[in-house]
């Protein structure tokens, strides 16, 4: 009788391990603070400025090195690839808190309105009313060092009034947190086993990992070459710029080749500033994009610049801001949203069944956490995030509208990292208050919503790179690809943003109390999101004042420009424009790589074209080298300048 049951598949292995988790944890504070004083304080090296984070993988590279040596030695203390998958999430949760797109932004913003405060800017009268006390810092005895350092954060009591609103803070995060964990559980399955999007950002990490670690990825020829060529670069550049000035320097960075100073005249010096990177890991990484993206990313960055010269010379009355570059971002983006919605939609139906127990319920076993689970965490997290900013004095209307407009640009930037890969995603000026006030106006917001606009600014306001929903989207599609268990690897994540929350504030706020104003970049690089929010409630801002037609307009257009690149792509194997291509260049951003992705748009045409998939396949490890080969130099010398305390060779943009 046994003999007739189908047999039942083994349980697999799992990523989460207790000796995984505990030293994820405790190698989160370390890169905490490696983030913060190289990229927060110095502005430079600038880990969380790209897709991958270059902090993570050298971190995870010195392990799979360690374990190399426990699996020839010690086996049963080497770890697998499911635990490495679990460190790996853990920093990547936490860099992203610690980057220069996240609590970068926001620790200054605690205390700016009332260090800032004069006659002149009126913030006595416009912010500091609207302001909740519990989540900010007010007592000038206690930010005047904290802007102006020579002192500590625990120096005369300081911290006794930094703990409640850290204490808030690191609960938002851990509800905003849920509600992404949440939202990526119902769409893996669809992405990964029905769409099977490729996820192009963890070919690197999944590689290095592959096995515990495998010394024959290591002494790949190809691989080989790769990394000795551009290690040899950034040798020679760090010496050059650190230490023997005498020596020869290869300018490869973007702010060393100026192409917009050779348009002098008339409209073409409008176009703006015009970068000319040529990083050599950029080129890596472009080689793993598709064809399509890679082209449109570098075409659409110039047809952004073809624009703003246009603008210039059209020159429309009540269109000021024209070409309104933001607005068609925004279009774009929501036009990627409901595409990737509609694909879905017999997914979700399946999903919306199994929460409720209802026929056509799926298998949701192997899921990070079971549907119904994150159907009730999305609930709870949700329910936080509402009561949070109605507590801070938001109105019901403008709480709902504004963390949905934050949702679609998060589920959306997701969606664009499962696919295509990009090696950023910055969307400068792409907020959900931007979009408020285009539809509202700022009369219609009033001064309590606007003012909590600066506090906010640190996960919906500058930029996206630094976004948390894509690497954990990523981490769970690690574990598929490891066939291993991804069980518990959600929780993990919300461990390691509330862990990472708590080591980004303590460490952050003690380096801006211990680095003067004028040496600590995170104080020098904030103050616009106040200065906004000022001129919003005062109406200084004329064009804000009311619903903007012109940007809504703009936004429309975009919209419908974004349909008709999907529809094209759909019904033409050889179009070549992608919408995301789009998306993602019409703001700032992309000015750090495009030449990079035009580069590698070019040598991988001609890899397929005249080698086939065979060779593309084959040069892949001389991607892995470049790329590693530039992470490990540059953080040896990023290492180095915490040692020496002054920054030494910024190999990455940012």
């Amino acid at each position: 009788m046994d003999s007739d049951r189908p047999a039942v598949p083994p349980p697999r292995a799992g990523a989460v391990t207790w000796r995984a988790v505990i030293l994820g944890l405790l190698l989160i504070p370390p890169n905490c603070y490696w983030t913060l004083q190289v990229e927060g304080i110095w502005h430079s090296g600038h880990p969380s400025a790209l897709s991958l984070f270059w902090n993570v993988i050298f971190t995870i590279l010195v392990l799979v090195g360690v374990n190399l040596v426990l699996k020839r030695h010690a086996p049963r203390l080497a770890l697998t690839q499911g635990e490495f998958i679990t460190i790996y999430a853990l920093l990547y949760m936490a860099t992203a808190l610690a980057g220069h797109d996240s609590l970068q932004l926001q620790l200054p913003s605690l205390a700016m309105p009332w260090y800032l405060a004069d006659d002149s800017n009126k913030y006595a009268s416009l912010l500091q009313p609207f302001m909740p006390d519990w989540l900010t810092v007010s007592n000038m005895e206690v930010i005047t060092p904290f802007f102006e350092g020579h002192s500590s954060l625990f120096a005369e009591g300081h911290w006794r009034f930094w703990v409640i609103p850290i204490f808030w803070w690191t609960l938002f995060i851990a509800a905003l947190g849920l509600v992404k964990i949440c939202i990526n559980v119902f769409f893996r399955r669809q992405w990964t086993e029905h769409e099977k999007l490729s996820y192009p950002i963890i070919q690197l990490p999944m590689a290095l990992t592959e096995g515990g670690g495998q010394r024959s990825f290591f002494t790949n020829r190809w691989f080989l070459a790769g990394f000795l060529a551009v290690a040899a670069l950034d040798i020679l550049n760090g010496l050059s710029k650190g230490f023997v000035p005498s020596l020869p320097y290869l300018r490869v960075r973007h702010d060393e080749h100026l192409w917009h100073k050779a348009f002098t005249t008339f409209p073409w010096n409008q176009m703006g500033v015009l970068y000319a990177p040529f990083y050599p890991f950029l080129i890596a990484l472009g080689f793993f994009l598709p064809l399509d993206l890679s082209f449109s990313i570098w075409f659409f960055f110039l047809f952004q610049k073809l624009q703003l010269v246009l603008a210039k010379v059209i020159n429309i009355p009540n269109m000021p801001e024209l070409p309104y570059t933001f607005e068609q971002t925004a279009g774009a983006i929501f036009v990627l949203c409901l595409y990737t919605l509609w694909l879905g939609r017999r997914h979700l139906v399946g999903v919306w069944q199994t929460v409720f127990g209802r026929r056509g319920a799926l298998d949701d076993a192997d899921e990070p956490v079971r549907y119904r689970t994150a159907a009730v965490g999305l609930v709870l997290g949700s329910l936080f995030l509402y009561w949070f900013s109605r507590k801070a004095g938001m109105t019901p209307g403008v709480i709902i509208a504004f963390f949905s407009f934050y949702l679609i640009i998060a589920f959306t930037i997701t969606r664009m990292r499962a696919e295509l890969g990009p090696p950023a995603h910055e969307l400068v000026g792409v907020n959900s208050y931007r979009l408020l006030v285009t539809f509202m106006g700022t009369e219609a917001l009033g001064p309590r919503n606007l003012a909590m606009s600066p506090l906010y600014y640190w996960f919906t306001g500058r930029g996206y790179r630094s976004q948390i929903m894509p690497p954990m989207m990523e981490g769970f599609k690690m574990a598929e690809r490891a066939g291993v268990s991804a069980r518990g690897l959600g929780w993990v994540m919300l461990l390691g943003l509330y862990a990472g929350g708590i080591a980004t504030y303590l460490i952050g706020v003690h380096l801006s109390y211990a680095n003067p104003s004028g040496f600590n970049g995170m104080v020098m690089h904030n103050g616009g999101q106040v200065k906004q929010a000022a001129n919003w409630i005062e109406g200084l801002a004329r064009l804000d004042r009311t619903i903007n037609v012109p940007r809504i307009i703009a936004l429309g257009g975009a919209m419908a420009f974004t349909g008709f690149l999907m529809v094209m792509r759909l019904n033409s194997l050889r179009w070549p424009f992608h919408p995301a291509g789009y998306a993602l260049s019409m703001t700032f951003g992309v000015d750090y790589f495009w030449t990079c992705m035009l580069l590698a748009w070019a040598a991988k045409s001609l890899v397929l074209r005249y080698g086939g998939y065979g060779l593309y396949r084959k040069v892949l490890p001389l991607c892995y080298g470049v790329l590693l080969g530039e992470y490990v130099t540059g953080a040896m010398w990023s290492i180095l300048s915490l040692i020496l305390h002054r920054p030494i060779y910024d190999f990455s943009p940012g």
